[in-house]
């Protein structure tokens, strides 16, 4: 089922923002991106519904926004990995925020439609056994909070062990934000809808 149909929680537009909120949206934008939201002026580009509704909160996210960056732009996984993992917790989150979100990334990666249709179950895909086992790791994950042994000794076989930590902790925190955005009600931004997203595969459970 999808979240709730109107936000819960609002985001705070820009022209609201005060000093916690600047400081907190600069430790995640850098200054040339900063500069198309701050200071407002009539061509300043619309603030993302997530930012704008983590700033709500501006104390959380800016010990989020860091931690966040760090994943998204220095992580140890490629991108194309990172994206496969974030697809699979959206699909098996349901969070069609997510979803919109990481196909567009994933696209930017060199994921094609068909692989976002074969992270959402279906069986005409046939990954490479490194994204195979990614898969897996991040069902278990999600199932059992723990990957399973075997899955374990195959992934350290083909990726640094830093590499398997960092997937543990992208599973988590893509599962953090999923539950974020479906409960505060985060909506699609305009360009999500422009851009065209394959819906998210369908899932048997939901009626």
């Amino acid at each position: 089922m999808s979240g709730p149909r109107a936000p819960r929680v609002v985001p705070i537009p820009v022209e609201e923002w005060g000093d916690a909120e600047v400081a907190a949206a600069r430790t995640f934008l850098p200054e040339d991106r900063m500069a198309q939201y701050w200071p407002p002026t009539p061509d300043s580009l619309r603030v993302p519904n997530v930012m704008g509704t983590l700033l709500r909160h501006p104390d959380l996210a800016s010990a989020w926004f860091p931690y966040s960056a760090m994943l998204l732009r220095a992580g140890a996984l490629s991108d194309r990995l990172r994206e496969i993992v974030i697809l699979r917790v959206a699909w098996q989150t349901r969070s069609e925020y997510e979803w919109a979100q990481h196909v567009r990334m994933g696209r930017r990666a060199g994921l094609t439609d068909a692989e976002f249709e074969a992270i959402g179950g279906a069986d005409t895909h046939e990954w490479t056994p490194l994204e195979t086992d990614l898969l897996s790791a991040t069902d278990e994950l999600l199932d059992r909070y723990r990957i399973s042994e075997a899955t374990w000794q195959r992934l350290i076989a083909q990726l640094p062990v830093e590499q398997v930590m960092e997937l543990v902790f992208v599973v988590g925190t893509y599962v953090t934000l999923a539950m974020a955005f479906r409960t505060f009600g985060v909506e699609p931004d305009p360009e999500f809808v422009e851009f065209g997203a394959p819906p998210m595969p369908a899932d048997p459970d939901d009626d």
